[in-house]
């Protein structure tokens, strides 16, 4: 069984064995499969799909790739927890989250990933902190949840290392979509982090990968059932990507937003509706608290400065500064340039290309065309107006950070042609579509 013969019967719509998955796996390890016949099973996968036995098997295949986390002995594993979401653009909320969770007195160890296409990563975000340090040992790591309750990191060097090969060649390839490859992804460090509960953000609209609540919908699926099959108790919300999520989008500026989420009650409705949702969902499977008493212990931890502090904690445990809280404006990244984008007519923004936004941020140097491109982490978007919102010809739509007056000027244009604006009133998007477990 060479490569390019398993290849060959994806391609052909073919059901792959126990083994030929095994083969595969092993081969994104041992260097047996290329990077170029990497890809192209990604495509066969992507257009022809894997039937549910085909993606438990390579879920377990990935998540037995490497180590396997245990916290038994470390602190209480029945308060283990995670939640990952799909991907948006100015997605933020695992920054919010885990320091929220972590104040309520749970242990979330979260295993995060980098920018996929025209997504941000959470990871990303996290480099874009002087010192911080998104590789740490997993005795680091094992110490960190136990004395701050959440660490925020990247795969240790053995953690699903299967993943971290087929993610990177996924990014570059053009098969970041398939169903049964974010479910392997997603899930294989999910279960070899040690977890017991998990809850799932799946992003549906223009900014995610899912376009249609069909194809969300199909996707929650089939993580809520893999995931289950673990044993993890689990649960997908699908919630909105139509517009930016939160105010910022770009990486200094989302951990921005989130220090201010959580110290100074700057909160977008919208990014605090969806992290409320998710917490919620966590401590009711964990901790069996109705949804009243659960919104009151999040606004009583945010309210307080507890989940503030557990931030602080756990950026300074990773090498971050010691005093992000107050010292943030001056540690971030910033931008050499700073320009505004006026609504070219008077109307209501009916809609926003989201996707589109997160493109032209690719192109400003905010995310990546190949695997080893470095991210301007300073470049960025700023109070990006809301769908729904009434404009005039002196409304800025959003503010962009760039590298120069050259670069905004070369983008201005583009972004401008995001924002539809029309003479008509329109809703505000939905923010929570449905809920599956």
């Amino acid at each position: 069984m060479i490569p390019q013969e398993i290849i060959k019967k994806k391609r052909d719509n073919q059901s792959l064995s126990l083994e030929e998955i095994q083969l595969f796996v092993n081969g994104l390890i041992d260097g047996s499969f290329s990077d170029q016949q990497i890809a192209a099973m990604s495509m066969a996968i992507l257009l022809n799909g894997m039937s549910e036995n085909e993606t438990v098997w390579l879920t377990n295949a990935m998540t037995n790739s490497g180590d396997t986390l245990n916290w038994q002995n470390i602190v209480n594993s029945d308060l283990v927890c995670d939640k990952h979401s799909t991907g948006g653009v100015g997605d933020k909320v695992s920054l919010i989250l885990a320091p929220i969770l972590a104040a309520c007195d749970l242990y979330v160890p979260m295993i995060s990933g980098r920018s996929l296409g025209h997504t941000g990563g959470t990871l990303d975000k996290f480099d874009s902190i002087p010192g911080y340090n998104t590789q740490p040992s997993v005795e680091v790591f094992h110490k960190i949840v136990k004395q701050v309750g959440c660490a925020i990191i990247g795969q240790t060097s053995n953690l699903a290392p299967a993943d971290k090969k087929l993610y990177s060649i996924r990014d570059i390839s053009g098969t970041i979509e398939s169903i049964p490859l974010i479910t392997s992804s997603i899930l294989s460090k999910k279960i070899a982090s040690g977890l017991k509960s998990l809850v799932l953000d799946v992003k549906v609209g223009n900014g995610s990968f899912n376009d249609t609540n069909e194809i969300a919908i199909n996707l929650a699926t089939s993580l809520v059932r893999v995931a289950k099959g673990a044993g993890l108790n689990c649960e997908a919300i699908l919630t909105d990507m139509n517009q930016v999520l939160g105010w910022n989008a770009g990486h200094s500026l989302e951990v921005k937003e989130s220090i201010e989420y959580l110290t100074s009650n700057k909160k977008n409705k919208r990014l605090e509706n969806i992290t409320n949702e998710l917490v919620y969902s966590i401590l009711v499977m964990i901790k069996k608290m109705n949804k009243d008493d659960a919104l009151k212990k999040i606004d009583e931890v945010v309210n307080s400065g507890k989940a503030a502090e557990k931030f602080e904690k756990m950026v300074s445990a990773l090498g971050g500064p010691k005093q992000i809280l107050t010292s943030y404006q001056s540690d971030l990244p910033k931008a050499s340039y700073i320009g505004k984008i006026i609504a070219s007519k008077s109307g209501f923004v009916h809609s926003i290309q989201t996707r589109d936004l997160g493109l032209i941020l690719i192109e400003l140097g905010g995310g990546r065309k190949q695997i080893n491109d470095k991210i301007n982490f300073s470049v960025g978007y700023e109070h990006v107006i809301d769908v729904g919102k009434a404009v005039d010809t002196s409304t800025p739509l959003v503010t962009v950070h760039t590298s120069s007056k050259e670069d905004f000027e070369q983008v201005k244009e583009n972004i401008r042609l995001c924002f539809e604006i029309k003479d008509d009133k329109v809703d505000k998007l939905a923010t929570i579509y449905k809920r599956i477990n």
